[in-house]
């Protein structure tokens, strides 16, 4: 029974999820069909139509799970602590650094690994 309930509710999603794509494309197709119009009324046209279809989708099943997870992500956001700016300039500092030291190292490296194959296996130079 509840196998049957889970496939009525995901036919019941896609078939509200279909109906505000339907009308995000119906609004954008009025935007360009009222080109002689003017623009205020076109774009109040345009985004009363993304508006409509944000507010199909937000009250489907789909929806309200998605502004539950919106909501738990941003609670755990404010949990998050951020670090200082003394701490984010050592750290990027420090990242500098690294980098700095690993281009040398590997510019070496290269240089090495150049003068063995071609001076000292191939006597090109």
């Amino acid at each position: 029974m509840s196998q049957h309930t889970a496939s009525h509710s995901e036919q019941k999603s896609s078939w509200v999820s279909g109906l505000a794509a339907l009308i995000v494309v119906a609004a954008l197709v009025l935007y360009y069909t009222l080109a002689d119009q003017s623009l205020l009324l076109r774009l109040a046209v345009m985004f009363g139509g993304i508006i409509a279809a944000v507010l199909i989708v937000a009250i489907s099943p789909d929806g309200r799970r998605f502004i539950a997870y919106a909501k738990d992500s941003w609670y755990e956001v404010k949990k998050v602590v951020w670090p200082t700016r003394k701490e984010t300039t050592q750290m990027t500092l420090v990242v500098f650094g690294f980098v700095l030291i690993m281009s040398l190292f590997l510019w070496i490296a290269d240089k090495l690994i150049e003068w063995l194959v071609f001076s000292a296996f191939l006597g090109w130079k």
